[in-house]
């Protein structure tokens, strides 16, 4: 018959530490997988993320005779005492050059309220291609009650878009925003 011997305080302590370190990991990992996952939407485009250009690299881009349309789509969410659209529901622009389109937002409540705007560009692929310079969708948005604001994006879309085979004859382009009210924010 075979004896057992009992495990080593050792052997034990480096279970518990292995362990420890991998729930300590997962945990890091699952509180770091929201901003990572946007960084990488944002560098590749994924999921309709448009890319963001800085001033710089807009100047830097040649624009061609060539036009798209790009069609503004302007939403709320449900709940939402905004009122939020685009000052145009289309523009017709050429290829690299920038352009800016304006949103009127409204605060139609007696109380302030701060709002966050999500956006994404369809079709998904062509993502990688618009380019965001400047955008009111990246900051909060507080709007006193019954305020009403105009809000302006800059934006280009890159000539790259007519080496990519699948979408060198894309006629449009939509950008949409929806905006979540953000609750708690400290009053002003």
């Amino acid at each position: 018959m075979a004896t057992q011997t009992a495990p080593s305080p050792k052997g034990n302590r480096r279970v518990a530490l292995l362990a420890g370190g991998l729930a300590v990991a997962m945990l890091g990992l699952g509180y770091a997988s929201v901003p990572l996952y946007r960084m990488f939407c944002e560098a590749t485009g994924f999921g309709g993320t448009p890319q963001r250009a800085s001033e710089a690299q807009a100047a830097g881009v040649q624009a061609i005779t060539r036009q798209i349309s790009i069609r503004f789509d302007a939403n709320i969410d449900p709940g939402m005492a905004w009122r939020f659209s685009p000052d145009q529901t289309t523009q017709s622009v050429k290829i690299g050059a920038r352009s800016l389109a304006t949103f009127t937002a409204e605060n139609t409540s007696d109380h302030e309220i701060t709002g966050a705007a999500s956006y994404n560009v369809a079709p998904d692929e062509a993502a990688r291609y618009f380019n965001k310079v400047q955008c009111f969708c990246f900051t909060l948005q507080k709007l006193a009650p019954h305020q009403k604001v105009k809000m302006p994006v800059s934006f280009y879309v890159d000539p790259a878009i007519l080496d990519d085979k699948d979408l060198k004859n894309l006629e449009q382009i939509t950008l949409s925003y929806t905006f979540h009210p953000v609750p708690n924010q400290p009053k002003s």
